[in-house]
This record gives structure tokens, C-alpha cells and sequence, in this order.
């Protein structure tokens, strides 16, 4: 399963360098092997994410935002009292990351349907 989940991101990264307006995963060569459990890019801040997720819906891609900062989920805010802006990285990499459709039975062809999909949206 992992090996065919590697498979899958490198079709995703081989296609995506084409794209200025995303930032895709960066492997550190330190990294001795990735699970890839979920593909995730970032859009640059010149691109409205939520407006390009929703065009991407729109074309037939499902994709959706990553993650919320867990400091800024609500339990954890009023926990502790966490309010935006107490860590600007996290929350910036929470506005722009979107997971795209991956999984370990995905076909070279299902992935560039995707990308295709990043091509119109944009």
C-alpha cells in the first residue's frame, strides 16, 4: 500500500510544478520514507482558496481545506485562551492547504483528471 500511495504522489508532483500558483509538497532528503496518508498543496496568496475549492467542486474534484490550527479550534481556544494571529505560520498554511482526492488505488489517469481540474479552476 505505501508503495502504490508513493506512486500516487509522484504522479501528483511530476504534474503540479507546473502550477506557480501552488506550492506542493517538499520531501527533506533526510526523510527515509513518507506514508502518504493525504496529498496536500498549498495555494499562494495571490489565489483564493476557498474560491478555487469551490470551482474545483464545481468541475467535479472534490477536494477540501486540510486543517484548522488546533489552537484556534474552539475547545482549545477557550481552554486557553488562543486568539488569531497568535501563531501567523500555522494559521497561514491552515488558510492555503487543500487536500486533493488521493488514495492508493488511484489511476496515473484519475490524477491528471485532477490536475486538469487545478488547470480550469485557476
Amino acid at each position: 500500500m505505501l508503495d502504490s500511495r508513493a506512486q500516487v504522489a509522484n504522479w501528483y508532483q511530476d504534474a503540479l510544478q507546473e502550477f506557480p500558483q501552488i506550492e506542493i509538497p517538499q520531501i527533506l532528503p533526510s526523510t527515509t520514507r513518507m506514508s502518504w496518508f493525504v496529498y496536500v498543496i498549498r495555494i499562494k496568496t495571490t489565489v483564493d482558496r476557498d474560491a478555487f475549492a469551490k470551482r474545483m467542486i464545481e468541475n467535479g474534484i472534490d477536494v477540501r481545506p486540510y486543517f484548522l490550527p488546533i489552537h484556534l479550534q474552539p475547545f482549545i481556544a477557550k481552554q486557553f485562551g488562543y486568539q488569531p494571529g497568535d501563531f501567523p505560520i500555522t494559521e497561514d498554511l491552515g488558510k492555503r492547504g487543500l487536500a486533493l482526492p488521493f488514495s492508493s488505488v488511484m489511476r496515473k489517469e484519475e490524477v491528471l483528471r485532477v490536475c486538469e481540474g487545478i488547470q480550469k479552476s485557476l
